[in-house]
């Protein structure tokens, strides 16, 4: 049964692989974040009302995959707004982008979503204003969206989409919020030839025979 036994677990150790958890730590308060192609965090409006849209990035975070986190969040504000109702007031922004870097420090390794946006008509009480960011996906195994480094397996993952709501919304602010997954072999698989199965097939049934003529 010792060869049995053997070569059962040396089939296994060939073949097995899977995930486990990981720790990332990572940040997007770094150099790229911001809009229009700049490190500029706040964009004001266009035409009307005084009005600005501020990204606050999140610094050094830590945390297990799988996880949900923050990305960080932007906040709307138009102290002279007035409702729609009103239609007395409002802020005009023009179309923009905004870069949203991910440093990945425990990888060493950055990436990055770029949003783009129509802008929009602003009221105290309204905000059309919608960015779409694009990869849905940093890092993973494919190493999508990456400008340096590896991500080494772990994946960044967005919704696609970020509303902006209005100011008197949760006092205007808009959390930016994603999942992170890692994935790290645990046993590293190595291709086994035809005729090695063949070979390790005959040892266990050759370790299972001599086990039977034991115990008879």
């Amino acid at each position: 049964m010792r060869i049995r036994t053997a070569t059962l677990g040396l089939t296994a150790a060939l073949f097995a692989g899977g995930v486990s958890a990981a720790t990332v730590t990572f940040n997007t308060n770094t150099s790229g974040t911001g809009f229009n192609n700049t490190s500029t965090l706040s964009l004001s409006n266009s035409s009307g009302a005084a009005a600005s849209l501020v990204f606050t990035p999140v610094g050094a975070t830590s945390t297990g995959t799988p996880s949900n986190a923050s990305f960080g969040a932007f906040v709307l504000s138009c102290a002279t707004c007035s409702t729609q109702l009103a239609n007395t007031a409002s802020a005009f922004f023009n179309p923009f982008t905004f870069n949203l870097m991910i440093s990945d420090t425990t990888a060493g390794a950055t990436g990055r979503f770029v949003g783009t946006s129509a802008g929009g008509q602003v009221f105290s009480d309204s905000s059309p204003i919608v960015i779409n960011f694009t990869p849905l996906l940093l890092g993973g195994a494919g190493n999508v969206g990456a400008i340096s480094g590896n991500f080494a397996g772990t994946a960044y993952q967005f919704g696609g989409f970020q509303p902006i709501v209005a100011p008197n919304s949760n006092g205007g602010r808009s959390t930016v919020e994603g999942f992170l997954t890692s994935q790290t072999p645990n046993v590293t698989t190595i291709p086994v030839p035809g005729s090695a199965l063949l070979t390790l097939s005959g040892l266990a049934l050759f370790g299972l025979i001599r086990g039977k003529r034991r115990t008879a």
